[in-house]
């Protein structure tokens, strides 16, 4: 049951993005593959930009900047340009349970973000040589991965798989292949018993 304390949370950050609203529904949509080409359009899209990026090759500090005046261009317009676009500013009460659900799960996230970093810290003080010994590994592994594929293309494998998670997950794809992956790790560990047998 969700407390007061995500109740209040959830209430704020629907007010604050309520300028929002709109392009968040039309946005958890394409998310969610509520129409069949939209996992194509949303891959299609993410290589655009990509290959884009890939072709003007900018500086760290102009991606950076550009990004940082998309964002503010975005903040500005959007909540101004989203009703007249989208149409009335009436929502249906489907719309509206939808966007609290919408903020609600980013109250949910937000918090095991984190309750995960407290974790981290925690480990730190209670277990410091497995807190290096598992932050250092983590870190030559990431290190690595840089090493043996290029930055660009490994962040747009990252971002297409981040972006199709909220439709493989809606679709059961995940659960699917997470339960055939644990079937087969059962089946592996009673092998392994009976041979000990």
């Amino acid at each position: 049951q969700p407390s007061s304390l995500d109740e209040q949370e959830t209430a704020q950050l629907e007010e604050q993005l309520q300028g929002w609203g709109e392009v968040i529904l039309a946005g958890d949509q394409v998310l969610r593959w509520k129409k069949p080409w939209f996992p194509g359009a949303l891959m299609a899209a993410t290589t655009l930009v990509f290959m884009m990026i890939y072709y003007l090759d900018p500086s760290v500090l102009t991606g950076l900047s550009c990004t940082v005046m998309l964002l503010c261009l975005s903040d500005y317009l959007v909540p101004t340009l989203a009703p007249r676009i989208f149409g009335s500013n009436k929502w249906s009460s489907e719309q509206q349970q939808r966007f609290h659900e919408i903020c609600g799960n980013l109250v949910k996230t937000q918090r095991r973000i984190l309750g995960w970093w407290k974790r981290l810290f925690s480990l730190k003080e209670e277990k410091p040589k497995m807190y290096f010994a598992s932050v250092i590994s983590s870190l030559v592994t990431v290190a690595w991965m840089g090493q043996q594929v290029h930055n660009l293309f490994l962040t747009y494998l990252i971002v297409s798989f981040l972006l199709l998670l909220p439709g493989l997950n809606q679709h059961g794809v995940i659960s699917k292949y997470a339960g055939m992956a644990k079937r087969e790790i059962n089946k592996l560990l009673k092998q392994k018993e009976k041979k000990n047998e």
